[in-house]
């Protein structure tokens, strides 16, 4: 890649967070509030979809390939390592955000099945 100046910008600017979130108490906080807005976001997708009885399929569809494509890609990048290290953070918060949907989703077909 070329050194233009957005990708100079983008670059530090991630380095820049990555130190921010060294800090183990930022980096679980972060990895908390992730969870929480996955579970957030999963709950609302449900219960919007679910409104109308036309978008249950495109939803669960999009909700499906979604959390595939993420297993996809996270799974994948750590099988491609030799040496085990530690995800990154930006597809750990991923990660994450990914756990916290599918649980929302599994809490809302319990109460619907009650």
């Amino acid at each position: 890649m070329q050194r233009t100046r957005l990708n100079t910008l983008v670059t530090s600017v991630v380095e820049q967070l990555e130190l921010l979130f060294i800090n183990p108490w930022r980096r679980i906080a972060l990895s908390l509030i992730s969870i929480l807005m996955g579970f957030f976001m999963g709950s609302a997708i449900v219960t919007t979809a679910g409104q109308d009885a036309v978008w249950d399929v495109p939803a669960a569809a999009i909700l499906f390939a979604f959390i595939e494509l993420i297993s996809r890609f996270v799974y994948g990048y750590r099988s491609k390592s030799i040496i085990k290290v530690r995800f990154p953070l930006w597809l750990n918060t991923l990660n994450l955000f990914k756990i916290g949907v599918t649980y929302s989703l599994f809490l809302e077909a319990f109460k619907l099945g009650s």
